[in-house]
């Protein structure tokens, strides 16, 4: 089954979460169809209209909404101004446990790729029972390991790109240390060139190590994107993702027992050299693994948007 034709909301407004924040959501498809969320990656990317063509539109009432601080919420984190200590894993996972009530929805299919599927993983983890099942693609758990790979590890794959990508850091911070923290530092300067610099280094080093099609590329381009991906980003590889303590995503897997749940998962996504996604896949009672051969980190590869429609059909008919 390929994808669904494109569709758009038939609803969509600004839900007031609190500390001065306003997230934007949309519902399309079926307005009595099965509930199912969208959790974009990033963090702070954005969702994007694509992710509603992996659902069947006469089945499914699908939710998308701009996590804290990008796309259309407000403030965005582009902004110097804008609070970031504030924007944490918690406050996410309160925020959609604000929208589902706002929106009258008992349960619902969470669907995540990449930074989302943590935060899928762990909303499941600690809202039991308002998580009908789990569809996860280019899957991560948020511990510090994988931010290593991602950046220091990555070092060794692509060295001339890491020599720029370090040569944006003091000397001591470049050889030791959360390099993700160290960016984050740049990012929070209140000087706009050494910002600028240090999104710019941040986004380079994003497009040299994880192939990716030209729209997501070409997102870059855009300083509001840049300066808010790189900043959020940073800020949540720097501080642990925010979560309680290292591994915490794979140490409580058993709280997912009898959540229903799929796993599509390129063969060449660089976060398979931790084995986290078999770990999770044998720590998780009941979960699928799907792989796709010569697939990397990239939710619309041919092979994995087929995977992830094939599921989402799948879970309708429960």
């Amino acid at each position: 089954m390929g994808l669904y034709p494109e569709i758009e909301p038939y609803d969509h407004g600004m839900l007031d979460v609190g500390d001065g924040n306003r997230v934007y959501w949309e519902t399309c498809g079926n307005p009595r169809g099965k509930p199912a969320l969208v959790l974009h990656g990033g963090p702070g990317s954005g969702s994007a209209p694509y992710f509603r063509r992996l659902f069947d539109p006469a089945a499914y009432r699908i939710v998308l909404l701009d996590q804290r601080g990008c796309g259309r919420s407000t403030p965005h984190a582009s902004a110097y101004g804008t609070d970031m200590s504030v924007n944490t894993t918690a406050h996410l996972l309160a925020d959609l446990e604000s929208l589902r009530r706002w929106l009258g929805i008992g349960r619902w299919l969470v669907w995540g790729v990449s930074w989302g599927s943590v935060l899928g993983l762990r909303y499941a983890q600690t809202h039991p029972g308002v998580v009908s099942e789990l569809v996860l693609t280019g899957v991560a758990t948020g511990s510090d390991a994988e931010v290593e790979l991602l950046t220091r590890g990555l070092g060794k794959v692509f060295p001339e790109a890491f020599e720029g990508f370090s040569a944006g850091l003091p000397e001591g911070e470049a050889r030791i240390g959360n390099l993700a923290a160290a960016y984050n530092r740049l990012l929070e300067s209140p000087d706009p060139g050494v910002r600028e610099r240090a999104a710019r280094a941040w986004t380079d080093w994003e497009t040299a190590t994880i192939p990716a099609p030209p729209r997501s590329v070409e997102r870059f381009e855009d300083p509001v994107f840049r300066m808010g991906f790189a900043r959020t980003v940073t800020h949540y590889w720097g501080n642990g993702h925010f979560l309680a303590g290292e591994g915490a995503v794979l140490r409580d897997a058993h709280l997912l027992d009898g959540v229903p749940g799929t796993l599509v998962q390129g063969s060449l996504d660089f976060g398979n050299l931790l084995g986290t996604v078999w770990r999770l896949h044998h720590a998780w009672p009941g979960c699928e693994l799907v792989v796709v051969d010569e697939a990397g980190h990239d939710a619309g590869a041919p092979g994995v948007a087929e995977a992830l429609v094939a599921a989402t059909d799948g879970y309708a008919r429960r």
